[in-house]
């Protein structure tokens, strides 16, 4: 069974970085596509970044492109997304995903099976 738990959401003030983790089980990186998503009040969920799982190739949404980085610790089985120069704009409840296509490389929603959930950050302006 995949399981996927976030944690390293917190209040951060803009300008400032955070590095949030996933915890995954039930799977191995080269077979999953890994992904973060996050989901602002009153909005829909929206894509930040993914890696496949057979290359490692990554995709960020525009939006965060240069300032947060996807990756992975095969050792410990974790999905890292670091973060840097946080905007106010940035608060979300952040959550990792999976799917077992290793050459998927997506930004949508409906592509991922398997999903944590959550973990808040919130930038104070």
């Amino acid at each position: 069974e995949v399981q996927l738990v976030e944690s390293g959401g917190t209040l951060v003030q803009a300008g400032g970085s955070l590095r949030l983790s996933c915890a995954a089980s039930g799977f191995t990186f080269d077979d999953y596509a890994v992904a973060w998503f996050r989901q602002a009040p009153g909005k829909g969920r929206e894509g930040v970044s993914c890696r496949s799982g057979s290359d490692g190739w990554t995709t960020y949404a525009d939006s965060v492109k240069g300032r947060f980085t996807i990756s992975i610790d095969n050792a410990k089985n974790m999905v890292y997304l670091q973060m840097n120069n946080l905007k106010p704009e940035d608060t979300a409840v952040y959550y990792c995903a999976a799917d077992p296509r290793p050459l998927l490389v997506s930004l949508k929603v409906p592509d991922f099976r398997s999903w944590g959930r959550g973990t808040q950050v919130t930038v104070s302006s």
